[in-house]
């Protein structure tokens, strides 16, 4: 149950960094380009996070919760990104920030609008990371690579 709501949420917030403006009316022609070179790429990169993370729940062992920390903080600058990225509508740039807030704003929504982007990408990744790592196998220790070898021991040679 939880990877279904992870993954709609997932879903949800890839379509909203790439197209959730045409909710608001700020819809243009950068979706074209928006859809494929983010929204996309997000997505693959969710599913493929909770896809690794049921292949470790799927081997008994726990996803820790820095996996759910990176992902949530993937989400809310998938948010963010969504709130202030610009599109082109009739031949200027307009973002959901500055047409809640004023014109005045669209500078500070187009300077925002990149490193939410980076740190959505950068926490998306690090979830995928940390689901890869918590179902891989354990390391062995080192009497477990040495098993029955018999150990001798050499005395320093500056002695």
């Amino acid at each position: 149950m939880r990877n279904r709501v992870l993954g709609v949420v997932g879903i949800l917030f890839s379509i909203w960094m790439g197209a959730g403006r045409w909710a608001f009316g700020v819809g243009g022609e950068l979706t074209w380009w928006y859809v494929p070179l983010i929204t996309i790429p997000f997505l693959i990169l969710q599913i493929w996070a909770l896809r690794q993370a049921s292949v470790a729940a799927g081997r008994g062992r726990p996803v820790g919760r820095q996996f759910y920390v990176a992902t949530v903080v993937a989400w809310l600058c998938a948010f963010g990104f969504g709130f202030t990225v610009p599109d082109s509508v009739n031949g200027e740039l307009v973002s959901i920030m500055s047409r809640l807030f004023g014109e005045a704003s669209l500078g500070m929504s187009i300077a925002l609008c990149n490193p939410f982007g980076i740190i959505a990408f950068s926490g998306i990744i690090a979830a995928l990371i940390f689901a890869i790592m918590a179902g891989r196998d354990p390391r062995p220790s080192e009497d477990d690579l040495l098993g029955d070898a018999e150990v001798i021991m050499v005395d320093h040679p500056l002695r």
